[in-house]
């Protein structure tokens, strides 16, 4: 019989059971000692809502126009490296959650699956994010493919110049080429389900990025790569190749956010990299006010960083957000459940947010401003 699960935190739970310690600690750790990581999901909780009564909330509305398309909720799957890692396909379950639920899904240049394979099994529903290495020329064809295989929406991650000490990595030997020691192997002996499932579906790679060739050189760009020579002066000439929907993902600067949008950028993605990356930094949803006040009332902002609620997702809305991205949160379920464990973190959401705005006498998630806060 299925275990029934109530929230995210149930499912952080079973997937620390179902996976190897090596492999949670990819998903679930951060930079540094984690303070970011855990502020972020701090401050979300301090935010507090007010209710409202003698309201009609019979008929409530999720659905979410952004960036010229109806989404069914207004939430999205943030692009994550690697996701077959938590389980075997989680990509194409990912994919298949975005279509049936009407969300977008976000290829990681990490990503588990092909540019081209993701938009095929994903069609208008799947994003791709790019991650730009020493090579420019090799970025721009993962632009070209990704232009080529009908993506409308590119995102641009510009928050990783290097990636950071995460010490929980750095502890259980997260490293490629990955090297079995002694403590590895006691850590997959002891999750055979895993393990063997992943041998029965392969290995996850970053096909993306490696070439199709064994006997070539070298993977295109590689994770610890330093990605930091990008500048402004690439951003004008990504905007000039790519015509579609450009959006930078990793933004916590109003400054960097007004002189993004007047680059001619569609959306700016307020996000901290989920505590990933600068352990000192302040939490996301912190600068989601100050960069919506910077940008303007119209200009599209997305966020995340420490959502773990469909609670914290009206929060991010009220709070300057018009579209909101979940990573973690989704690689947990699949760790967890897999397929099942993914869809039941949609309805999870789904249902929490018109539980939410049942309380606060919203009818309309493009409703929520500043006005329902307490």
């Amino acid at each position: 019989m299925p275990k029934k699960y109530y929230c995210i935190d149930d499912m952080r739970l079973a997937a620390q059971q179902r996976l190897p310690q090596v492999i949670f600690d990819y998903v679930d750790g951060a930079a540094g000692f984690e303070t970011s990581y855990r502020l972020n999901q701090e401050v979300i909780e301090q935010v507090r809502l007010m209710p409202r009564v003698l309201v009609d909330i019979q008929q409530r509305k999720l659905a979410k126009l952004f960036l010229d398309q109806t989404w069914a909720l207004p939430f999205g799957i943030a692009p994550m490296g690697m996701p077959n890692l938590a389980w075997p396909n989680t990509d194409v379950t990912l994919a298949a959650a975005a279509v049936d639920h009407g969300i977008p899904v976000c290829l990681s240049t990490f990503g588990s699956s092909s540019i081209e394979d993701m938009a095929e099994r994903a069609s208008g529903n799947v994003w791709f994010q790019l991650y730009v290495g020493p090579s420019v020329d090799d970025a721009m064809d993962l632009v070209q493919r990704a232009k080529n295989a009908g993506y409308e929406y590119l995102v641009l991650t510009v928050d990783v110049p290097v990636v950071s000490a995460r010490l929980r990595e750095q502890r259980q030997g997260f490293e490629r080429p990955f090297r079995m020691r002694p403590r590895q192997f006691l850590d997959f002996a002891v999750h055979p389900t895993w393990v063997f499932q992943t041998l029965v579906n392969g290995v996850p790679q970053p096909v993306n990025v490696s070439p199709e060739d064994e006997a070539a050189d070298k993977p295109t760009f590689t994770r610890n790569e330093n990605r930091g020579h990008i500048d402004w002066q690439f951003l004008d000439q990504l905007r000039e190749q790519w015509t579609g929907k450009l959006i930078l993902k990793g933004v916590m600067s109003a400054d960097d956010a007004i002189r993004i949008r007047d680059a001619g950028v569609d959306a700016v993605y307020v996000s901290n990299h989920g505590g990933r990356q600068l352990d000192a930094a302040p939490a996301a949803i912190d600068m989601l006010p100050e960069i919506r006040q910077a940008v303007g009332v119209d200009y599209p902002l997305i966020f995340d960083s420490g959502i773990r609620s469909g609670e914290g997702i009206v929060k991010a809305l009220a709070l300057g957000a018009d579209f909101v991205m979940l990573g973690r949160p989704f690689l947990y379920a699949s760790g967890a459940d897999g397929r099942r464990g993914v869809y039941r973190l949609v309805d999870l959401l789904k249902n929490d947010m018109l539980l939410v705005l049942a309380q606060i006498g919203c009818t309309d998630v493009a409703h929520l401003d500043a006005n329902v806060l307490a």
